[in-house]
């Protein structure tokens, strides 16, 4: 189909075959630099060709949470939905996590968690109302935070799959 824009004649048809030409190249792995090179363009123009069609880039999402009852239950749930990442514990897990480590190991174990996290678009932490404002303080990020309860918890809390897939479920969308 031809165009009239202004003074000139734009073939839409030659458009779209390029522009799904440039897809096609870019999902079988040759990168911005080497399509634009071939089509004497700037490789800002794939780019911005790649921002406008795109759905989304899909959040990192991590799932933080203790102390859990049902972790193997959160964890195959998390899995199914396709969460980059999960920190899931039992009371009892907490204290031997606690437990097993001298000071300095448990401070960089820690602090290679929390620098992990930050690496992520949405976390989403299950645990005390104190657990959660921390979390929020240090990541400086999205965090969404689901109460189990006040701090401090002392016991496992049941946390229903499906409110998490649900929350997951809204982050992706």
């Amino acid at each position: 189909m031809l165009l009239r824009i202004g003074d000139k004649i734009i073939n839409q048809h030659k458009i779209h075959q390029t522009i799904d030409g440039i897809l096609e190249k870019r999902r079988q792995g040759l990168s911005q630099q080497e399509i634009a090179k071939q089509l004497g363009v700037d490789r800002t123009f794939i780019s911005r060709l790649e921002t406008i069609g795109e759905v989304r880039k899909g959040s990192r999402v991590a799932l933080v949470g203790f102390p859990i009852k049902n972790c193997q239950e959160i964890q195959e749930m998390a899995r199914q939905e396709g969460i980059d990442y999960a920190f899931l514990l039992s009371e009892k897990e907490r204290w031997s996590f606690v437990q097993s480590k001298s000071g300095i190991e448990l401070f960089n174990e820690i602090m290679e968690i929390i620098a992990s996290l930050r690496g992520f678009d949405v976390v989403i932490m299950l645990g005390s109302n104190m657990r959660i404002k921390l979390m929020e303080t240090l990541l400086d990020k999205e965090v969404i935070g689901v109460q189990i309860g006040e701090s401090p918890i002392a016991d496992d809390r049941y946390v229903d799959p499906e409110s998490i897939r649900e929350i997951i479920h809204k982050i992706h969308n």
